[in-house]
């Protein structure tokens, strides 16, 4: 996007010209891009900030129930049991000014093997279910976060395009035009010169005499 390259008078003046246009559109559609991610960033930050909340307050409240489930029977009540399976993450994607990140998550805890004893008191009962829940309420923070992280790169890589394309490749441009208007102006006006000089009527005369 410089003036390397171009090709002399008019032509390259007309090419310099379309290149400033085409910068210039560029600017404008990031700019009206870069305000959908910004607003897009704000609401996914709520979110964001709303999951973490809610996952903190879910951990507390398993912890809670946890520590009374030991002092009631022990810390033996904490015996490992069979190995249970995995939860299981299905992920929703969506998209928005070409960035594709987490919507949503379905989180479905692991479950307790038919064969695994029960939890010793209900504090333990109670334990166990607050910590799918704190499963869940993770999955779904680190989907929200996730989220707020591709946007948010997505901003500032818009937002260094924007700066590049306002701050040096227009004033560049702009710049190129106007010296190539200057420079075909005096090439023109030079032209124009040399025309009424050679089409003077004392020119010509001249030029007849040194022929005899």
């Amino acid at each position: 996007m410089s003036g390397r390259g171009l090709p002399p008078g008019r032509a390259g003046r007309l090419r310099l010209r379309l290149r400033l246009d085409t910068a210039l559109r560029g600017a404008d559609v990031l700019d009206r891009k870069l305000l959908v991610l910004l607003d897009r960033e704000r609401v996914l930050r709520k979110d964001e900030e709303a999951s973490a909340r809610l996952w903190s307050h879910r951990l507390r409240e398993a912890e809670t129930w946890l520590l009374r489930g030991m002092l009631v029977s022990g810390e033996q009540a904490l015996a490992p049991g069979t190995a249970a399976g995995r939860a299981t993450l299905t992920i929703a994607y969506t998209t928005a000014m070409g960035v594709r990140y987490p919507a949503g998550v379905i989180c479905v805890p692991a479950v307790r093997p038919p064969d695994d004893p029960t939890p010793r008191n209900s504090a333990l009962v109670r334990a166990e279910a607050a910590y799918r829940d704190v499963v869940s309420t993770a999955a779904e923070y680190a989907s929200a976060r996730e989220a707020t992280r591709l946007v948010a790169a997505e901003v500032r890589r818009t937002r260094q395009r924007v700066r590049a394309l306002r701050h040096h490749w227009i004033p560049r441009l702009s710049r190129e035009l106007v010296a190539a208007e200057q420079s075909l102006e005096q090439a023109e006006h030079e032209e124009s010169v040399r025309r009424r000089w050679a089409s003077a009527p004392g020119r010509v005369a001249d030029a007849g005499s040194s022929r005899t």
